[in-house]
């Protein structure tokens, strides 16, 4: 999804064990993403070709376009969304929806930021400074929107293609991205939970006039 996707709130205890076959697809996505990201960061994006990731990786260009169609897919592209999605089903039937998404994202932050911040910094660092990775995040994120779609409408009875919850569903994309976008514009010095936090008050109450 993006740098606060990698949500896992339930322990893995509780989630099928995967097959060796997902296993292995899942080993080779992450030593492609692993070669990416040290190129970038030993080279810069521009330099960084689909040869050299595949020979740092240890594969063929043509199994690095199998998993990844383009290379701003590699820089963006990751396993959580349907993670995230779950994790919003999972919250207590009870509880408010505000409460449900904060929670849900918090843990996605901690997991996905802050458990591996050099990537999340170089990912917004990326979407900031390459337009071609900036509009594929764009592109990511709508699926993601779609998908939360269906998690909205089983929370608030409303049918998943109303234009209330795609509307809102994407207001929450579109503000978590420009969350992302601000965070690198102001080098990362910001708390990204406190910024998150003030995204979903926007979504929550609306602009409310500053206090002088």
């Amino acid at each position: 999804m993006n740098p606060m996707t990698a949500a896992r709130t339930s322990s893995p205890a509780d989630r099928p064990q995967l097959g060796l076959r997902e296993r292995k697809k899942i080993k080779t996505r992450e030593a492609i993403r692993t070669a990416t990201y040290a190129l970038i960061t030993e080279q810069g994006y521009d330099a960084t070709t689909i040869d050299q990731i595949a020979e740092r990786a240890e594969v063929s260009p043509s199994t690095v376009f199998r998993y990844f169609p383009t290379k701003e897919d590699i820089v963006l592209t990751d396993e959580y969304d349907p993670i995230l999605v779950e994790e919003l089903r999972r919250r207590p039937a009870d509880e408010p929806w505000p409460e449900s998404l904060r929670y849900v994202m918090r843990e996605a932050i901690r997991t996905g930021v802050e458990g591996d911040a050099e990537v999340a910094r170089l990912r917004t660092h990326l979407m900031v400074q390459v337009p071609a990775v900036r509009s594929r995040m764009m592109e990511s994120m709508s699926v993601t929107g779609r998908m939360l779609c269906t998690a909205i409408a089983e929370r608030t009875g409303r049918d998943p293609g109303s234009l209330e919850v795609r509307v809102y569903a994407m207001s929450l994309i579109g503000g978590l991205m420009e969350t992302s976008l601000y965070w690198a514009e102001n080098g990362h010095q910001d708390d990204f939970v406190t910024l998150v936090d003030r995204t979903l008050g926007v979504l929550e109450h609306g602009l409310l006039k500053e206090n002088p």
